[in-house]
C-alpha cells in the first residue's frame, strides 16, 4: 500500500502545478493557490508523503519544467520568490504532523494552517529580502520587504488556510483517514486504513 502514498503525491504535485497557473499578478510574488494545496497537501497525505508532493514540484520545475510562476530550470534558485517555493515541504510536513493527532478538530486544524503559512512566510520573505539586496541590489529594509513579500498576501492566505482546514476536516473522514492512520504512514512508509 506505500504505492498509494507516491500515487498521492503525484497526485498533489500535479494539483500544485495547476495551483501555480492560477494566479493574480502582484509585483515580485504572485499571488496563487499553491498554498491552498500545500496546505492540503498536508492535511490530507499526512507529514511524509505531504512532503514527498511538494518535493516531487520542486523536483520537477528544477528539472526544467515551466511549472513555477517564472518558468522553471535551476535559474529559478535566482527568483526573488524561490524562497515562498523552498518552504513548501517544510510546510506541508508541519501541517501534516500538526494536524495527525487523534484529537484533532477545528483549532487544531487551525493552527496547523497557521504554522505552514508562518513557515512560508518565514523562508520566503528570508530569501526575498537576501535576493533583492545581494543579488538585485535593491537596498530594502525588512519592513519594506514585508511590505512586499508578506502583508499583501496575509489576509489571502489566512482564508485559504481556513478553507484548506475546513475541507480537510469534512474530506478525511469520508476517505476513511484518521490521524492514526496518518501517523502510521508516516512512521511506517503505509498509508492504509485501519480495518474496523
Amino acid at each position: 500500500m506505500k504505492y498509494k502514498g507516491w500515487i498521492l503525491a503525484g497526485f498533489f504535485a500535479g494539483l500544485t502545478v495547476v495551483g501555480t497557473f492560477l494566479r493574480i499578478p502582484f509585483p515580485f510574488v504572485p499571488l496563487t493557490l499553491q498554498v491552498l494545496i500545500v496546505l492540503l497537501a498536508g492535511f490530507m497525505l499526512g507529514p511524509k508523503y505531504g512532503m514527498l508532493s511538494q518535493v516531487l514540484y520542486l523536483i520537477l520545475g528544477l528539472a526544467g519544467l515551466p511549472v513555477f510562476s517564472s518558468g522553471g530550470g535551476l535559474g529559478s534558485v535566482f527568483s526573488p520568490s524561490f524562497g515562498y517555493l523552498l518552504s513548501y515541504p517544510a510546510t506541508a510536513w508541519i501541517v501534516g504532523r500538526i494536524s495527525m493527532k487523534e484529537d484533532g478538530g477545528v483549532l487544531r486544524f487551525a493552527l496547523a494552517a497557521c504554522a505552514g503559512i508562518t513557515m512560508i512566510y518565514l523562508l520566503g520573505a528570508s530569501v526575498l529580502y537576501l535576493n533583492l539586496n545581494y543579488l538585485a541590489g535593491k537596498n530594502l529594509g525588512v519592513y519594506q520587504v514585508l511590505k512586499i513579500g508578506v502583508l499583501p498576501f496575509l489576509l489571502p492566505d489566512l482564508l485559504k488556510g481556513g478553507v484548506a482546514a475546513l475541507v480537510a476536516l469534512k474530506t478525511r473522514p469520508l476517505l476513511g483517514l484518521s490521524g492514526a492512520d496518518l501517523r502510521r504512514a508516516s512512521f511506517h512508509g503505509k498509508l492504509t486504513r485501519e480495518k474496523p
